[in-house]
Formats: structure tokens, sequence, C-alpha cells
């Protein structure tokens, strides 16, 4: 009986949400001059004028991106095929009026640019972010979607895409969030898959690669993928239930794309010019693992900043030092403890990020909130006019890396680690699917290592931009900081070309000695002690010549007139980060031992 009611009740409500679905198609007929045609219907409205709008932002991405501007030949019909007028209030809307409760709409999308943000469309793929490509009705939000896809065959495309399918190349989403957030890869790919045991709900990992490369590539870096997949639920003790059993690599490694990851609730766009063949097997999996760990990190355990995202407008949230930084602390981590990269080179390459951040001058003017506040000017947004982000900011990528690892270093000499905090603030948060605040994330830190601990973390490291003790820290584990004190150290980053003529290629470092010399970028240095520079010269070199506290003289050009400072050569302020064996020094049993619960590896 009760069975009978249930089925009763959801037929009548697929009936009622059949009746209330828009419909798109597209089609790529012009795919050599990478145009699409795209056709909508808007069934079942209500009175009044209908506003269709082309996205300005797009899940994953936090600034704002003019979509609209590569939309040509609209036009819009009613039901019996009448033209309708159309209104522009603004440039990425569109008002039609004095329809008969059915618009049909109909334009045109040029799309060049393969990335986790726009679309892209040539005799390769069509390879689609939803945003990117079709307009929408915010107000029919909740009304499910159908597409139906045309690829090429004569060019034997194939669809591949989070959305489930309903028949042929038709495909469907619940509503108007979880479309935008399903890019489409339509080309002729290859496809593996694997079943991983969820706690008794099998969940399929699939793979699918757009690449020029062989099948037998593919088959060597599906079992890489494989590794960082099972690492990576190792950290939760479960993957997430993907909400149709599946979760999509959409990967496309091709030369006419652009370099990026993007995630997305049940997939994500990997692109990269390079084939595995040319580098990519090596290069291209830490985005693999980057983006598969954002499944959990953003996507469920979702920052209340970005709930609901907003396609209209840019999305700024105070937590990505922790969505996207603990993320990226956690790529390499996981490549180094599925044995595809080893302890030492993840541990030396440490080093890059660790410099980028506290060499910054930028973290007196921000601390990790703030700098993730900047998101919507620097996460692939666009400017002409000269900034000074070299001196003001730090990518809340690296700033939440490198706090992600403080964190860990700092838990485990508590006998805790930063595993079981993800696992905690996934139970209370991610799998319940409740989005979290700043002070969430306090009292859940609190909650797993004490009071004292979580407020100690938050009040120095989070509210302000103090240093942890990372000498003690990397000491724990068996692993050596020590800065480059003999090392003199300009301040500038200069290139010589082939005429000898030194270009100051960045803004130069508050407090720096080019700084505090008064150099600015687009200086031209001609001479150092009145000798003047050759062709091709490495100026690195050229200042490793002198002793640290030696002050050289600057012949130099800005706007074209010649110019004299003098410069103060400090110590280089790099770091380096290495294991305590290179260094001739024998780690005790108990570093050896913290390393190897820290990295999971012999």
């Amino acid at each position: 009986m009760k069975t009978t009611v249930l089925s009763l009740l959801l037929l009548a409500l697929a009936i009622n949400v059949y009746g209330q679905t828009n419909r798109y198609t597209i089609s790529f007929d012009n795919a050599v001059h990478h145009e699409a045609e795209i056709t909508a219907t808007f069934p079942d409205l209500d009175p009044g004028p209908l506003s269709v709008r082309m996205g300005r932002s797009s899940p994953g991405r936090y600034a704002l991106h003019e979509f609209a501007k590569n939309v040509y030949n609209f036009k819009a019909t009613d039901s019996k095929g009448k033209v309708l007028e159309i209104l522009r209030p603004n440039p990425y809307q569109w008002d039609i009026k004095d329809h008969d409760g059915e618009v049909n709409i109909s334009y045109t999308l040029f799309a060049n640019r393969g990335d986790g943000t726009y679309s892209q469309i040539d005799e390769t793929h069509a390879h689609l972010n939803i945003p990117a490509t079709f307009m929408y009705v915010n107000e029919l939000g909740n009304r499910q979607i159908e597409v139906d896809f045309n690829p090429r065959e004569d060019l034997n495309w194939k669809v591949a895409t989070q959305m489930p399918k309903v028949t042929g190349h038709t495909y469907t989403a619940p509503n108007l969030q979880y479309f935008m957030d399903s890019p489409t890869e339509i080309s002729d790919f290859g496809q593996r898959e694997f079943v991983v045991d969820n706690n008794g709900s099998p969940q399929t990992i699939e793979f699918v690669l757009h690449h020029n490369g062989t099948q037998a590539e593919l088959d060597t870096y599906f079992e890489q993928v494989k590794k960082v997949v099972l690492a990576e639920k190792d950290v939760f003790s479960q993957l997430p239930q993907y909400d149709y059993g599946k979760y999509t690599f959409l990967a496309c490694y091709m030369p006419n794309v652009s370099g990026d990851g993007m995630e997305h609730r049940n997939s994500t766009i990997l692109t990269d010019r390079e084939g595995l063949a040319e580098g990519g097997m090596k290069n291209n999996i830490g985005t693999v693992a980057h983006e598969f760990f954002h499944g959990w990190n953003v996507e469920r355990i979702r920052p209340k900043s970005l709930e609901p995202f907003n396609f209209d407008q840019a999305n700024m949230s105070g937590e990505l030092w922790f969505a996207e930084g603990f993320t990226s602390y956690y790529t390499n981590l996981t490549l180094c403890r599925a044995g595809i990269i080893s302890p030492k080179d993840y541990i030396e390459g440490l080093k890059g990020t660790f410099n980028y951040v506290w060499n910054s001058p930028a973290l007196q003017f921000f601390n990790p909130i703030e700098m993730s506040y900047q998101a919507p000017f620097v996460d692939a947004a666009t400017s002409v006019d000269p900034v000074n982000r070299d001196n003001t900011f730090v990518s809340y990528y690296s700033y939440g890396s490198v706090l992600g690892l403080a964190l860990d270093l700092s838990l485990r000499q508590n006998k805790l680690d930063l595993d079981d905090f993800m696992k905690l603030v996934w139970k209370t948060y991610g799998k319940q699917e409740i989005p979290y605040t700043l002070r969430d994330l306090r009292e859940t830190l609190i909650q797993y290592a004490g009071k004292e601990f979580g407020n100690h973390f938050f009040d120095r490291y989070i509210h302000n931009s103090d240093m942890p003790n990372y000498e003690e820290l990397f000491k724990s584990v068996g692993v050596v900081l020590k800065r480059q004190t003999h090392q003199p150290y300009f301040g500038a980053s200069v290139g010589i070309n082939q005429f000898g003529s030194g270009t100051i290629q960045k803004n130069t470092p508050i407090g720096g000695p080019a700084y505090q010399a008064g150099l600015e970028n687009g200086d031209v240095i001609t001479a150092i002690n009145n000798i003047p520079l050759t062709a091709n010269q490495n100026f690195k070199e050229l200042i490793g010549q002198f002793k640290v506290g030696e002050s050289i003289k600057i012949a130099y050009t800005r706007f074209g007139m010649p110019k004299n400072t003098t410069v103060t050569l400090t110590s280089d302020p790099t770091y380096t980060i290495e294991l305590m064996e290179k260094h001739g020094n024998k780690p005790s049993k108990k570093m050896l031992k913290n390393r190897k619960d820290w990295l999971k590896v012999e």
C-alpha cells in the first residue's frame, strides 16, 4: 500500500515537472569557425516580460566573466512562431515582451577558449562550460532542464557530462544550479572507469580523456588516477555519495586548450596543452588530485558565503584559504602518499610556495581571510590598468596551503592530525550538506584540538598574518628549514637582453634593497659600478659576485632619462626545505615515525 501511494505521488510529481521543463538544443555545424547554434524553449510562463540572461560568473570561479560578449543573432518567438519584441536593459539581459505563455529563443555562440571557465568549439571538440554557453531565466531556477546535444557524427563525437542521460544525446538536470554546474565534453574521447566500494554503496569513477595520445598512455595514466582517488578517500574514510552514483573526470589534453582545472559537484574539468607523452603524464596529475579533493572540500564542505552561487555577479568568500588553500596542501601530499612522487621531491617541492608566501610584503596588508576577499579581482579576472599585486596580494591557494601544512604538523605534535580534523568537518558539515562559516571552522578545531589550540591558530594565523614556527615543526619530521644568508640579495627581477639592457620586470618588493634605492618596475639598468652590462648576462649570477652588506652603484634609465642610485645588498631571504639526511644528519626514530605517519610511506 505504501509503495503504491509513493509510486502515485512520484508519478504526479513527474507529470508536474514535465510540464515545467525548460528545453535546450545545441548543434555545431560551423565548428570550424567556433560557432554553435543554440535554441531554448521556456513554456508555461506567467504574463509579463520574460528576462533572459547570459551569465557573468561560473561555479568554481569568483570573478566576473562577461559571457554575453560572445552571443549574437538573437531571436525570440512565441508558441505560434510570432516574432517577439526584445528590449536590452543591460548588456547581459534580453527582455522579451508580449509572449503567449511560451518563449522560444535562438542565438549563435562564438566559443574558442577551452578551459574551466569558457567554452571552445572547433573540429576537435565542443568543450562546454554551461554558464558560458546557455542563457537562462532566474525566475525559473527550480524547473527541470533538458538539453539535446547534437554531436558531429562525422567527427565521431560522443557526449560526456555529469548530467544523467534521458535518451540518445538528451540529458537532464533537476534545476538551474545543477545545469550550470555540469560542464560537458563532446569529442572523440577515450573512457575508463572503476567502481569503489563506499561503505556498501558502490560509486563509479569515470575518467574521460580527449587527447592525441594512445590507448596505452590512457591506461597508464588511469592507474595513477585510481591511486589518487583511493588516497584521497583515505583522508575522509569515504567518498561523497555522488548524486547519480558516478563521478566523472572530463580531461582534455590538447594543444588548442588552455591549462586549467575546475571542480563541480559530480565532475571536474581538466585542461592542459601537454599531452601525456609530452610531459603530461607527470605534470597533469596534480590537477587531478586538486580537483578531486574538491568533491569533499568546497563542493560539499561548502562556505555559506558561496550559497547559493550567484551567476549574475562576483562571488566573494572569506573562507577560500580553507576551501582552496587546504585543498592545495593535500594536492602534492596526495601524490606522495599515492607513491606518484617521492618524499624527497615532495619535501623539496614545498620550497616555492613557502617562499612565495612568507617572503611577501603583502602579509602586512591582508590576513588569509582578506586575501580570500581578493578573489573577484584575481581569479582569472582581467584588467588593463597596472596593479600592485606583487606587493599586496598572496594567493589564497598558496597561503592556505602553507597554513594547512603548519596546522597538520602542529596537530601531530599533539598526537592528532589534519586528516582527522578534515573528517570531523566532513561529518559535521559536508556529509550533512550544511554550509559552514568561519566561526564554525574555529569551533570545530576547538572541538577537535582544544580551546587553547583552536583559538591560538585562528587568532594568530587566520585573523592575523603571523608566521608559525616552521623550523620546529619541520624538525619534528626530520626536515631542515634554513635560509641562504651568505647569498647577496638585490630585491628585483631583472632580465638582461641581447643589447645589454637589464629591465626590471616586476614591481620591486616593498622594503627590499632595490625598493629602498628607488628602483621601479620598467627601469632599465645599464651599468653596475660603472661597468656596462653585457648581452644576455644572468643578473642573479652577476649580483652573486658581491658580498652581503656591500653597496653598489646602479646606472639606469627611466622614461628614457639617465639616472643613478646606490643599492645596499642584503642577505637572500630565500628558504630551503630539505630532508635532514641530505645535510648528513640522521633523524631520530621518533622523527622517522612522525614522517612515516605524515606521508604514509616507508
